[in-house]
């Protein structure tokens, strides 16, 4: 183990688009690191990754790997989590996992710090990242549910194709020059890398991110569904989402409809309590066309949120506009957010 007050950590999926985020994160947050260990599958083995000016190169996972590791960081898809997770609290490691594997899984926390970090401490080794769609709209809906309740939400989603990895942002990049060329657009990922057809992502919208289920709503919809209950602790509350990938590279835009439980609040009501807020930019002025956009979102850890306005038939209907990185606040910042708030409360 590590000295009392700094910390063993690794990082699996360490050369992935949110792997490299996470090692930025820690450096950025002066994070304190005792060791750093990156760990990859046996095709990104050997890979070297900068940290603090040291070259750090990337070993393959496997359950050893694990020893004297205090917190690890997962990120490399669900099967990897599904088998080596274990293996990791088994070695006395607290691991922290961006997959879905185990978000909805009994006695796992799932938990944005904004909205549910005291849920932290009853992790029994695993702690859940929620789905990056989730974790901004939860974190802006959280100060509102706390002062006004919340009855109901209904969110469609605007999602960068860096939510669905490295390969899908070239094959963007790779279909955007066809398209100007006038060349045949070819598509081999997208919408759902396993699933039987693909199509265009450049100058295209695909309303499928994920695979369908029976109820004819797809995983990430469901994911946005059940996330929202189980984090704000509301299993009662009204929840429908439909998730849209579109032809940008960074940041995921939502448009939030919400319908509160106390009467007669204003826009002004729901601006003060998002403009004071942790983690929370109110950027809302029709006057001089202020709204958050993806590209102004891209970079930054914070949620950002404007166009807040009253439904006009529904008197305690309001609509919102919620953007924020999603390799940033939707994956690596929250993960490593949850190991601070691990490391000063004394939770690990």
């Amino acid at each position: 183990m590590s000295s009392s007050n700094t910390y063993n950590i690794a990082i699996v999926g360490a050369t992935g688009a949110v792997g490299q985020k996470m090692l930025e994160t820690l450096e950025d947050r002066n994070f304190p690191v005792n060791q750093l260990k990156l760990l990859s599958s046996s095709r990104s083995a050997g890979t070297k990754a900068k940290y603090k000016g040291e070259t750090i190169v990337v070993e393959e996972a496997t359950p050893e790997s694990f020893e004297g590791v205090d917190i690890a960081l997962f990120s490399a898809g669900g099967s990897v989590s599904k088998s080596l997770a274990p293996e990791a609290v088994k070695r006395g490691a607290l691991v922290i996992d961006n997959t879905s594997a185990y978000r909805m899984a009994e006695g796992v926390p799932l938990v944005v710090p904004e909205v549910n970090e005291a849920d932290i401490k009853d992790h029994q080794g695993i702690i859940a990242n929620p789905n990056c769609s989730t974790i901004q709209m939860v974190a802006a809906l959280e100060p509102v549910r706390k002062s006004l309740g919340l009855s109901r939400v209904i969110v469609s989603t605007y999602q960068a194709v860096s939510g669905a990895g490295n390969e899908a942002a070239e094959e963007l990049r790779a279909q955007s020059q066809s398209f100007l060329n006038g060349e045949e657009l070819e598509a081999n990922l997208l919408p759902v890398k396993g699933d039987e057809k693909h199509y265009p992502i450049a100058f295209n919208a695909l309303p499928q991110i994920d695979m369908f289920q029976e109820n004819g709503y797809t995983f990430e919809e469901m994911k946005m569904i059940n996330e929202t209950k189980k984090i704000m602790h509301l299993p009662e509350l009204s929840v429908a989402a439909t998730c849209v990938r579109l032809p940008f590279f960074t940041s995921h835009a939502e448009s939030v409809y919400i319908e509160v439980e106390k009467q007669g609040a204003s826009v002004e009501d729901v601006k003060h309590l998002l403009a004071n807020a942790p983690g929370i930019v109110l950027e809302d002025d029709p006057s001089t066309q202020t709204y958050p956009t993806p590209l102004s979102a891209a970079e930054k850890r914070d949620v950002f949120v404007g166009r807040i306005r009253k439904d006009l038939d529904q008197e305690n209907g309001f609509h919102l506009w919620v953007v924020s990185d999603n390799l940033l606040k939707g994956a690596a910042w929250n993960s490593v957010q949850i190991a601070e708030r691990v490391v000063a409360n004394g939770w690990l």
